[in-house]
């Protein structure tokens, strides 16, 4: 499988930071001195400085350079609750429905949200979250074999790809879309809902220091779902 340039550049940057080899506030090679050394354009060696930047695991000076930030905890970056506590929580009875669970071909959108190259195998599940055996929320979930090899053997009757992303490759960031949408039929199938109900839907990318470790979608029938959350930030 082979990693798009940008990413092969952020891997080069975590790896030193994470094996100690570059400590906080060392300065990291510039866009030129990255664009040489993998052969790749200067936007891409800038593409991967600034996500690595907007992930807080750099911190840049104009004028002076890129330096590696101070290390922050999951717990002080980020907060995503989990479906099956919100439900659990509500006193109500959590099950779920593990519809599909396999590995696929990266269409365009999928390889560009989780960094790969365009036709890479990525995993691939599709399940069905229920509130007193009422279907809530349609979650359809790619994640970067790379980083979360043992994916696929995973039993989610068990616990959610959340817990199990989050114990694995521990969230430092998240970046979410919502928007209203009607169901097509399959949706309409799989949440139990009339083809004059809308929708709510969440797309979702999580990263951790390796980079980008899922692309899901969320699908909730508005009339069962409300959505609200707390983000906490380290300052």
């Amino acid at each position: 499988m082979v990693q798009a340039k940008f990413a092969q550049i952020k891997q080069f940057i975590l790896s030193r930071i994470e094996t100690g080899e570059w400590q906080e506030n060392d300065r990291v090679p510039s866009e030129n001195q990255l664009t040489e050394l993998f052969a790749c354009s200067r936007m891409t060696a800038r593409r991967a400085l600034t996500e690595l930047v907007d992930s807080g695991v750099l911190e840049r000076t104009q004028g002076v350079g890129t330096f590696v930030a101070g290390l922050k905890s999951q717990s002080s970056l980020l907060a995503i609750r989990n479906i099956a506590d919100e439900i659990k929580d509500r006193g109500h009875g959590y099950s779920v429905q593990q519809l599909e669970l396999k590995q696929i071909d990266a269409s365009t959108a999928v390889a560009n949200a989780l960094g790969l190259e365009v036709g890479s195998p990525v995993f691939y599940s599709v399940l069905v979250h229920c509130e007193q055996g009422l279907p809530l929320q349609v979650e359809e979930r790619y994640v970067n074999p790379l980083l979360v090899p043992d994916y696929l053997q995973q039993d989610f009757s068990l616990h959610t790809p959340h817990e199990y992303l989050s114990a694995v490759a521990p969230l430092t960031e998240a970046k979410h879309t919502v928007e209203a949408i009607m169901a097509n039929e399959l949706l309409q199938q799989r949440l139990a809902i009339t083809a004059s109900e809308p929708c709510l839907q969440i797309l979702r990318r999580t990263w951790s220091r390796q980079g980008v470790v899922s692309f899901a979608r969320l699908v909730h029938p508005g009339s069962k779902f409300k959505l609200g959350g707390h983000l906490t930030f380290a300052r």
